[in-house]
């Protein structure tokens, strides 16, 4: 059972990020091949394959942490872990978007839409310190 303590950091971020994979289920070849060269720019090896099953997995990966956040039978250590790795991932991938920082930490403009996943980082990372062994 979900510990109190969790229950809103659980439900904002796995309302956003299952939010965010509903709306990737739908994904026309152009946009999921956006999405797909940010993406590879941090993690070359994302490149290697189409565009459109890109688009599949991003939506599956985020339907399922969305999914698995929002579920109180999931304990907070593995939601946490889970929502870490995601947003470290979305992290690196800003760090290595042209144009998206200053000195490399700080967000330009363009790049506070995707610096705002420091939140994501910080959510997951409580979860994941936070929690007894219990829940």
């Amino acid at each position: 059972m979900a510990s109190l303590r969790n229950i809103p950091l659980r439900l904002t971020t796995g309302a956003f990020i299952l939010n965010s994979g509903i709306g990737k289920t739908q994904l026309d070849a152009e946009s999921a091949a956006g999405l797909q060269a940010m993406a590879a720019r941090a993690f070359p090896q994302l490149g290697q394959i189409k565009a459109e099953e890109f688009g599949k997995l991003l939506a599956a990966g985020e339907l399922a942490l969305g999914s698995a956040l929002l579920a109180p039978f999931i304990p907070a250590r593995l939601a946490g872990l889970g929502l870490t790795a995601f947003s470290s991932a979305l992290l690196w991938m800003y760090h290595k978007t042209p144009g998206a920082t200053v000195d490399g930490v700080r967000p330009t403009q363009d790049g506070t839409g995707l610096a705002k996943d420091v939140f994501l980082l910080g959510a997951g990372l409580s979860l994941l310190i936070g929690s007894s062994k219990k829940s």
